[in-house]
């Protein structure tokens, strides 16, 4: 096949399409087969929640002609698919810049090529795929000719506007007023529905499903264990009680438009003191007051990049966790891949120290120690590992592609000790690098082994100290067979290979993607619970595993149980056990 060229309308040679695609990558392309992995479309797809009836739309006359409407649908397609991967200004992400100053001197024709054909560096083919239709593609292809849309920012006004205090702390209980296990509840994301479902570990009941953001994306608990915060992808709060009759909400706050990030402060004498969330729009993070959710403190992340030293105007925040060895919350920010210490001890003299790491940094946890967090520089293909105790970075570990360790997983190695794993989005690689410069310097911080899992796709990889298994799921993985399963390891005999468990056949639910993610285990470290995450308008349901003998314990179905993924147990979240 011919590889495209085209010209632009002033005369420049413009975009060749062999510069984005080669010629057996393009011939894939028009098959519908795209050189990208289908899993990385899946993970980096997502859509922004960004609210686009707030932007200010920038039609301009130096663009093509574009009515209103068709701006508006162009706009919307971009916020569906592509501002995930190039940021809502089109400033660039994980996926290239589509400013402007590019895409006009590309002219139209170009651009319909790259959306149709897509590219090899992950650009999907919309058109060759039958995503997009050939109007719709050049709907878009002239609205990238256009200003980006501008949302508007989200600073202290707004939050308080929208922050209330549905149960001020004075009037809350004075001790626990339920019979639950608190330690053995699990936080459940019901993701669609814009819920979590609180559960009982013990007896396998809802406890109550409670309305907050949609896609919640992380559940947090405060150092006592008392306080529930979730956040949603619309940069929602709730903070929940676990002592009340019936737990439920008592406090919420909209920090943003789009956010993914919470956590609380652990460092001895905070306990519940402060909570911290993180926006991937506008890029910032505020503290908060952990008791009511008041805000205190707005902070920007613009800056500059680790790398070429360019600014960049939105660094959005990934993960953040709490420090053990200082009063500091640890926050990643993602497009200038730099690790900040920001450090509460005086929030109105706030003190951050700057770590430089990799770019599009993401998704992190702690050694087993708790001094280290070792965190994914995803795109960079690196693990980044930050010394909480003496504030630095203490190494910048080569990995494969697109690393995606949840939190990871901590484990004594037979034969390199103790270690840290991850999964990857990428490929079939399970990492696992070693984490004692003590007592196994030789092997601190490097990459000891490679496990080969299921395929890629993997999102989370967990174990537990009282456990012998290491299990990975695959919930993005292409193949049903591999999505719908999850892969188990013999940590003591690595050697073996995995053995696959199909988590969705015994959930018994019908048709429908039916999804398994994210292993998370009970307090006791005897059962590890699994998402069967089917669609909206379909049956999910948890599968709950015996980890000793890998055999199904229990199913939990419930009519609320609507699209669960995340699933977050107090007494291991509180302690950072995985």
């Amino acid at each position: 096949m011919k590889t495209p060229t085209f010209t632009t309308r002033n005369g420049l040679l413009g975009l060749t399409i062999a510069a984005l695609l080669t010629g057996p990558a393009l011939a894939l392309a028009a098959k519908g087969k795209h050189p990208a992995s289908e899993t990385e479309t899946k993970y980096e797809g997502a859509p922004s929640v960004v609210d686009i009836s707030k932007t200010k739309d920038m039609i301009t006359t130096d663009g093509p002609a574009m009515t209103k409407a068709e701006f508006k649908r162009a706009k919307e397609i971009f916020f569906e698919r592509c501002a995930g991967c190039h940021g809502v200004l089109r400033k660039g992400a994980t996926g290239k810049p589509l400013t402007t100053d590019i895409t006009r001197k590309l002219g139209t024709d170009a651009i319909k090529a790259f959306i149709t054909y897509g590219s090899p560096a992950g650009m999907p083919n919309w058109g060759t795929s039958g995503v997009l239709n050939k109007e719709q593609i050049d709907l878009m292809a002239r609205y990238l000719q256009h200003e980006p849309p501008q949302p508007p920012e989200w600073g202290m006004k707004e939050m308080k506007a929208t922050w209330k205090v549905n149960i001020p702390p004075e009037k809350r209980p004075r001790k626990k007023m339920n019979h639950y296990n608190i330690q053995n509840i699990f936080s459940v994301t019901l993701r669609d529905a814009g819920q979590i479902a609180l559960i009982d570990g013990d007896t396998k009941k809802i406890i109550n499903v409670i309305k907050t953001g949609y896609a919640v994306h992380i559940s947090r608990l405060s150092a006592s264990g008392r306080y529930l915060y979730v956040i949603g992808r619309d940069a929602r709060v709730n903070l929940i009680d676990l002592w009340m009759k019936k737990p439920d909400t008592v406090a919420t706050i909209k920090v943003g438009m789009e956010a993914r990030s919470v956590e609380t402060s652990k460092y001895k004498g905070y306990m519940d003191k402060y909570a911290i969330a993180g926006d991937y729009w506008p890029p910032q993070y505020v503290i908060m007051d952990g008791l009511t959710l008041k805000p205190e403190k707005v902070v920007s992340t613009r800056g500059m990049t680790v790398d070429t030293q360019e600014y960049h105007p939105e660094p959005r925040v990934a993960a953040i966790v709490a420090s053990h060895e200082h009063p500091e919350f640890i926050v990643n920010v993602k497009e200038t891949g730099k690790v900040l210490l920001v450090n509460y001890e005086d929030i109105n003299n706030l003190s951050v120290t700057t770590i430089p790491a990799a770019r599009f940094l993401h998704d992190g946890g702690w050694d087993s120690t708790h001094r280290y967090f070792l965190t994914a520089a995803n795109k960079s293909n690196k693990i980044a590992v930050i010394d909480s105790k003496d504030r630095d970075l203490k190494a910048l570990i080569d990995v494969t592609k697109i690393p995606h360790p949840g939190r990871g997983a901590n484990f004594i190695h037979p034969k390199y000790g103790p270690v840290w794993g991850t999964s990857a989005l990428g490929n079939d690689h399970v990492t696992l690098i070693g984490t004692d410069p003590v007592n196994h310097p030789k092997y601190a911080w490097k990459v000891v082994q490679i496990l080969k899992g299921q395929g890629g796709g993997s999102l989370f990889i967990k174990t537990h100290p009282k456990s012998h298994n290491l299990w990975v799921d695959t919930p993005l993985n292409p193949d049903s067979k591999i999505s719908q399963s999850v892969a188990v390891f013999d940590i003591d005999h690595l050697d073996k290979g995995f053995r696959t468990l199909p988590i969705a056949k015994w959930a018994n639910l019908g048709d429908g993607p039916k999804r398994v993610v994210q292993p998370e285990y009970n307090k006791a470290g005897d059962e590890v619970w699994f998402s069967v995450w089917n669609s909206k308008t379909k049956k999910s349901a948890l599968v709950v595993v015996n980890d000793k003998t890998r055999k199904l314990k229990t199913v939990i179905k419930d009519k609320r149980l609507v699209t669960p993924t995340g699933k977050f147990n107090v007494y291991n979240t509180v302690h950072d056990i995985y």
